[in-house]
């Protein structure tokens, strides 16, 4: 059976465009306009996440997604104009799983909901298990700012040691370029978008030195960057 996603969205723009991108991808997208029509469904149906607009007619989505709390943990994604880090934190401190800035790309919405979904589902894990993919060994110590890898220290630049933390603290979650810039760098204004690649390719080459069959940071083309759960080679 296909998953069922719940869309929270005025936009009708908007809206249609998810639904379609959901449908095509194999989803079974579902659409409510207003925050009571959508809590009055996530009480009486089945969903395998949802995705909520942050401003709502007739309420707030992060008050939507503190009233779903009570009752459910469904995975979360909000979309938001707002691209303010008090905004971000706000909505992840409150239970979402992820957020993403309007505009978007309807294939991004797309590919953070496989990896949200990848991510909540036990078949999964024993799929990883039985072709004997095993997780990735990172140990981070955010105090001392190390990190090692396979038992190794690895020897990091600044920026790559707060790279890399964040990819481990979010596994699978897809980064766009500007997204870790934003968060990565101290004044984003003055670097360039390939200042991300040169970085993750120099955070690659230090991770093949310690294991060569191993490639656990993933490009998403058009997309960005995310850290894979399982040891891809």
């Amino acid at each position: 059976m296909p998953k069922r996603i719940l869309i929270v969205e005025d936009e009708p723009a908007i809206a249609d465009t998810l639904v379609y991108a959901l449908a095509d991808a194999g989803f079974e997208p579902v659409h409510a306009e207003l925050a009571r029509t959508a809590i009055a469904r996530l009480k009486s149906e089945a969903f395998s996440l949802a995705i909520f607009d942050v401003g709502l007619p007739d309420g707030d989505g992060f008050d939507l997604c503190r009233e779903l709390r009570r009752f459910s943990d469904l995975p979360v994604i909000f979309l938001t104009a707002r691209g303010d880090e008090i905004d971000r934190i706000v909505g992840l401190e409150i239970g979402a799983d992820d957020y993403v800035t309007k505009p978007f790309s309807p294939r991004e919405v797309v590919a953070r909901v496989r990896v949200i979904l990848r991510r909540q589902s036990p078949a999964m894990f024993a799929e990883n298990a039985s072709s004997g993919r095993e997780t990735i060994p990172f140990e981070l110590d955010g105090d001392s700012g190390r990190i090692r890898y396979r038992d190794r220290l690895l020897e990091l630049t600044r920026y790559e040691f707060l790279l890399l933390k964040l990819l481990i603290e979010h596994p699978e979650r897809i980064f766009s370029r500007e997204q870790l810039l934003e968060q990565v760098w101290s004044d984003p204004a003055e670097v360039f978008d390939r200042t991300v690649d040169t970085h993750i390719k120099t955070l690659r080459a230090k991770l093949r030195a310690v294991d060569p069959t191993s490639d656990p940071i993933r490009t998403h083309r058009g997309l960005g960057y995310s850290l894979d759960t399982g040891c891809s080679s």
